[in-house]
C-alpha cells in the first residue's frame, strides 16, 4: 500500500481532491465516461460548452487526424443549457467530483443569461468562459482576440456570478499575458489555457480541405511544448491561479505544467485515445510523489528552477 499523499489543491476557493480535471469538449457531460471508470476519482471535469439554445454544430467532416494530434471543427454542438439542467445535471449529483460549466455566447448578454440560469444549481462549482466565439453585435470580433472585449465579458459575468469565474484563453494571439491580465483586472478567479491552435489539413487527392469548416483547432501532444510555454508566461504575469491544458496524456506531461506553476491540469484529446487517461494520470501523480518522497502535491506546483549563469545542463 502506497504511503499517504495529499494530492488536493485549492483553486479560487474550491478544494479539488486532486489537480486532474478533464477539458471541455473532450469529456461530454461526464456521464458518457462513467461506464469506463468512476469519474469521482477526478478532481473535476469541464462540461461540453453550453449555449442558451441547442446547437447542431458544423457539418461533417469535423475531425481530422494529424501527426501527434488532431484537428477538430465540431462547431460547439451541444444540448443547450436548459436540457443540461433538466437532464444531465441531476444525474451528476451522484458523483463526488466538481463540475465546471463551460459556457459560451455570441453576445455579452448571452454569457450573463447562461450564468444566471446556472447560478441556482449547487452541483455547478464554477464557470469556465469560452471567449473564442464570434461576437455578432460587435461585427464579428472575437471576445478572446480583443483585450477590451475580454475585459467587458469577464466583468459582466463576474458581476452576476455566484460561483468562481474561470476564463479559457485562446493561444492564437500575439501576447497571451495581455489577455490574462485583462481577465484578472475584470474579476476572473482563474485562467485556463490553452485552447486549441488554428490549423488546416488538405486532402491532396481531392485538393480540398479535410474539414467542412476549412480550418480547425489543433490539439494533442503536438501542442504540449507550446502550451507549457504559455502557461509558464501567464503564471508570471498574473496573481490568480492558472490551469494548464494542451497535449497531456502521461504523468510526465501533467508534471511539466504543475512544475511551471499550473495549479491543476485538464486532460483533453487523450480521452479519445484512452477513456480512463485522466484517472491513470491521477494514480501516476500519486506514485510519482511517493517515489520522490513528496507528501503534498503543493511541493511540486511551481517548483520550476530557471537555469542560472554558470549552470552546466545535460540530459
Amino acid at each position: 500500500m502506497l504511503p499517504e499523499v495529499d494530492l488536493s489543491v485549492e483553486i479560487s476557493g474550491l478544494r479539488f481532491k486532486n489537480p486532474v480535471l478533464t477539458a471541455s469538449g473532450t469529456f461530454g457531460y461526464g456521464l458518457e465516461f462513467a461506464d469506463f471508470f468512476d469519474i469521482s476519482e477526478l478532481g473535476g471535469f469541464c462540461t461540453k460548452g453550453l449555449s442558451l439554445h441547442p446547437m447542431k454544430g458544423n457539418a461533417p467532416g469535423r475531425i481530422a487526424e494529424t501527426p501527434s494530434g488532431m484537428l477538430n471543427a465540431i462547431g460547439l454542438e451541444n444540448v443547450g443549457v436548459d436540457c443540461f439542467i433538466a437532464e444531465k445535471l441531476p444525474l451528476l449529483e451522484g458523483f463526488d467530483c466538481l463540475v465546471i460549466a463551460n459556457i459560451f455566447g455570441k453576445t455579452i448578454e448571452e454569457f450573463v443569461a447562461l450564468t444566471e440560469k446556472l447560478n441556482p444549481h449547487p452541483k455547478v462549482a464554477a464557470y469556465e468562459l469560452n471567449i473564442s466565439c464570434p461576437n455578432i453585435k460587435e461585427g464579428g470580433v472575437q471576445f478572446g482576440h480583443d483585450p477590451e472585449m475580454t475585459h467587458r465579458v469577464v466583468q459582466a459575468v463576474s458581476s452576476v456570478s455566484e460561483k468562481p469565474v474561470w476564463v479559457k484563453l485562446s493561444p492564437n494571439v500575439t501576447d497571451i499575458t495581455v489577455f490574462a491580465r485583462a481577465c484578472e483586472q475584470a474579476g476572473a478567479d482563474a485562467i485556463t489555457l490553452v485552447n486549441t491552435f488554428v490549423g488546416m489539413v488538405v486532402d491532396v487527392h481531392k485538393k480540398r480541405p479535410m474539414l467542412s469548416n476549412t480550418t480547425g483547432g489543433l490539439s494533442g501532444p503536438a501542442i504540449r511544448p507550446l502550451a507549457v510555454r504559455l502557461v509558464y508566461q501567464t503564471v508570471q504575469a498574473v496573481d490568480i491561479p492558472v490551469i494548464g491544458i494542451g497535449g497531456i496524456s502521461t504523468v510526465r506531461d501533467a508534471l511539466e505544467f504543475l512544475i511551471v506553476g499550473a495549479r491543476a491540469v485538464q486532460v483533453g484529446t487523450a480521452n479519445f485515445v484512452d477513456p480512463s487517461a485522466a484517472a491513470r494520470i491521477v494514480e501516476g501523480l500519486r506514485e510519482h510523489c511517493v517515489k520522490e518522497g513528496v507528501s503534498d502535491i503543493d511541493d511540486i506546483i511551481g517548483s520550476f528552477r530557471p537555469i542560472e549563469e554558470g549552470d552546466f545542463v545535460y540530459y
